[in-house]
């Protein structure tokens, strides 16, 4: 019974997520839970636009509210919504940006380069994102986008990465797009990192590289105005003239020199 119960409730909270990516696209959903309170159900909601959701002044939410009752026949259903600070680092978002970008005519090359150099940027280990479809030819094709370091089976690959899977609708056919990211990088020693020990290493050389240099170009206007001061040439001192009874005085007060008679003179 106890098993039968947590499936059910397993199956409607796939079917309640379901229904509000198709009845209600507005925002960029990543997940949906469901949580039990004495009040009722809570339904939170993972976003990256919580405006989108909410609408003026709630209109949105509430009709979300009123058509999940409806439909699934919720007791007093509580909606609330959950800010995702780093859209870039969540599989289903970008899933969902790659395809509304496919839909509007972009290449998917292009998208496909600039998300995955966007989402390393943002702090991810690795990423993968694979996009397949018809691209506008008679056959379909598939394209693959890696970078970093990506786990692909076992444990890790369940626990670390994050999985996301979005679908386009163009003319030629759908277009799939599988997003894989990996976020963190679990050590011999077990502990969970954000980056890998080698990454982490040149990242401080960077940072004591771009230490050393602001500082060399805060010291180099100082060392510049030394220099220029040194090359400067010295200015000769002006003889200023005295008046003319300063002088008659200077003379008064100098002693009278001797002079010395030739010998001739003092034999005779």
């Amino acid at each position: 019974m106890l098993k039968q119960y947590f499936v059910r409730h397993a199956i409607k909270e796939l079917e309640i997520e379901k229904f509000i990516r198709e009845n209600f696209p507005m925002g960029d959903y990543s997940k949906i839970e469901m949580q039990r309170t004495p009040l009722g159900t809570k339904i939170l909601i993972h976003t990256n636009k919580p405006g989108r959701i909410i609408g003026r002044s709630g209109r949105n939410i509430n009709e979300m509210t009123d058509a999940i009752k409806n439909r699934f026949g919720l007791e007093n259903p509580q909606l609330d919504v959950k800010i995702i600070r780093n859209p870039d680092l969540d599989a289903r978002i970008v899933a969902k940006q790659i395809a509304s970008s496919i839909e509007r005519g972009f290449n998917y090359k292009k998208i496909g380069n600039l998300t995955i150099k966007r989402i390393m940027e943002a702090g991810a280990v690795g990423a993968e994102i694979v996009i397949s479809g018809k691209f506008g030819t008679g056959k379909g094709m598939t394209s693959k986008f890696i970078e970093g370091y990506l786990k692909h089976c076992g444990q890790p690959a369940k626990e670390l990465v994050d999985y996301g899977f979005e679908e386009a609708n163009t003319r030629p056919g759908k277009i799939g797009i599988r997003v894989k990211i990996m976020r963190y990088f679990m050590g011999i020693d077990g502990e969970l990192r954000s980056k890998r020990p080698e990454k982490e290493m040149e990242q401080k050389g960077e940072e004591m590289v771009a230490q050393l240099e602001t500082a060399e170009a805060e010291q180099a206007p100082a060392q510049e105005e030394a220099l220029q001061e040194k090359e400067k040439p010295k200015k000769a001192k002006k003889k200023v003239d005295k008046p003319e009874h300063e002088k008659e005085v200077d003379k008064a007060a100098k002693p009278e020199k001797k002079v010395k008679k030739p010998e001739s003179k003092k034999e005779a």
